[in-house]
């Protein structure tokens, strides 16, 4: 039996929230260890459909433990609105089923304001960030002003925290022309959201050692992708914290040896929201198709995504730099009806030919995709549950992916559906 860590990829939205709903089936305790509500995962169960950015997938199953651990950052008025929101569909939420690590970092409203000043101040030089105060929050952790959330336990020395936090924003605020912020203000409004997060805070390190010491099945969900990674992503157009899988241990504070299989979630074709290098993108009818059929609009900002190829460059490369040992393969289906299909199989970059994307962010953006052409399809692979239900020319395609990325494919979805999986091999039994 073996722990199991789902990451992204690709550059995020690569239908991780129904691939880690169906595997929650099989684990006892499901952990969110990074990243913040900029996440968007998508759950249909029994004909109902969730929305979840900081809640761990797990939380819509009866029975499990959801865990947000300490590499997560906590807005904590965007989670109260989370648990009323998936309440009201029916979920019981409490402390018997979700757990929030007291050393995690809160967002703070003056994060999100940050967020906005910057992108708004950085004209053509825009991140791209969801302006939900993500990065700003991460760079108060990193430079140890965060409040956290076992600080709304000890309201009598709120106040000298949120000083000086202060010194630090108000500095900053001053030099964009912005009004500072008011300390009682702030320490205010966290006094009054304290007591919708604080039944739910825990030492979670200590919690899941001993759920682990139990014999409990454990999945640990990332957010975002690889290619979104601060290190090992397309920087600077990254999230601010590293999405590989070796971060489920950091932010859990569970040891390495705890983790197990590493399953990447992978779609069939690339997309990417934000600003940054693409060098697959198709800025043409082939790209509205893919944007059309997949729809490819983000669950938590509504924005459209920028849709190509396959990359199987940046795919392998993300196999390298997360330790993965299998995909799981998504929106397969999307694909169906092409005449042919294109993969990106190297690069070209000023007249030479190179097997990965460089680190230099000029470099990435004269990277050219040099293609491999695959013949298409044109039957349906919507729903189907075995590979024999699916067309010969579909299955050359995911053996020709698993040839270039270096890894298996361990499961193959064919529908947004929970049910239409094809398993390949069960992560948890490796």
């Amino acid at each position: 039996m073996s722990n199991v860590v789902v990451v992204g990829s690709q550059w995020g939205d690569e239908g991780k929230g129904k691939v880690v709903d169906w595997l929650s089936e099989r684990a006892d305790v499901v952990v969110r260890f990074q990243g913040g509500h900029n996440a968007g995962h998508t759950l249909v169960v029994d004909g109902t459909t969730y929305k979840l950015s900081l809640l761990p997938s797990g939380i819509v199953r009866p029975g499990k433990l959801s865990v947000i651990g300490n590499g997560v950052v906590v807005d904590p008025w965007a989670l109260a609105d989370e648990v009323a929101r998936v309440q009201e569909l029916g979920v019981t939420i409490d402390r018997a089923t979700l757990r929030i690590a007291d050393n995690a970092t809160l967002i703070l409203p003056l994060h999100r304001e940050l967020d906005a000043f910057r992108e708004e101040a950085a004209g053509a030089g825009k991140i791209g960030t969801t302006k939900r105060g993500i990065g700003p929050a991460y760079e108060d952790k990193v430079g140890r002003r965060a409040i956290r959330v076992g600080d709304l336990a000890e309201p009598g020395s709120l106040r000298d925290k949120i000083e000086r936090l202060l010194v630090h924003h108000n500095a900053l605020r001053r030099g964009l022309g912005r009004p500072e912020c008011d300390a009682g203000e702030l320490e205010e409004q966290l006094l009054e959201i304290a007591p919708k997060v604080l039944p739910f805070a825990d030492t979670v390190w200590n919690l899941l050692d001993g759920q682990r010491r139990s014999g409990k099945r454990m999945l640990f969900e990332g957010a975002q992708g690889t290619l979104l990674d601060v290190d090992h992503g397309t920087y600077p157009f990254v999230t601010s914290s590293n999405t590989v899988a070796a971060q489920a241990a950091a932010g859990s504070g569970m040891g390495p040896a705890a983790l197990g299989y590493v399953l990447g979630i992978t779609k069939a074709y690339t997309t990417r929201v934000g600003s940054g290098p693409f060098p697959t993108e198709q800025e043409n009818a082939v790209g509205d198709r893919l944007g059309e059929r997949g729809r490819e609009f983000g669950t938590v900002t509504g924005r459209k995504r920028r849709c190509g190829w396959f990359d199987a460059v940046l795919v392998r490369q993300a196999v390298r730099t997360g330790g993965i040992d299998g995909i799981a393969l998504t929106k397969l289906d999307v694909l169906d009806g092409f005449d042919e299909l294109r993969v990106c199989v190297e690069y070209r970059l000023d007249g030479e030919t190179i097997d990965h994307l460089p680190a230099s962010p000029s470099a990435q953006a004269r990277v050219e995709a040099v293609y491999e052409t695959i013949e298409g399809w044109q039957e349906s692979t919507e729903g189907a549950r075995s590979w024999a239900e699916l067309p010969a020319q579909a299955v050359k395609y995911v053996r020709r992916i698993e040839e270039l990325i270096g890894a298996p494919v361990a499961l193959l979805s064919t529908s947004p559906r929970r049910e239409d999986t094809i398993l390949v091999h069960d992560p948890f039994e490796d």
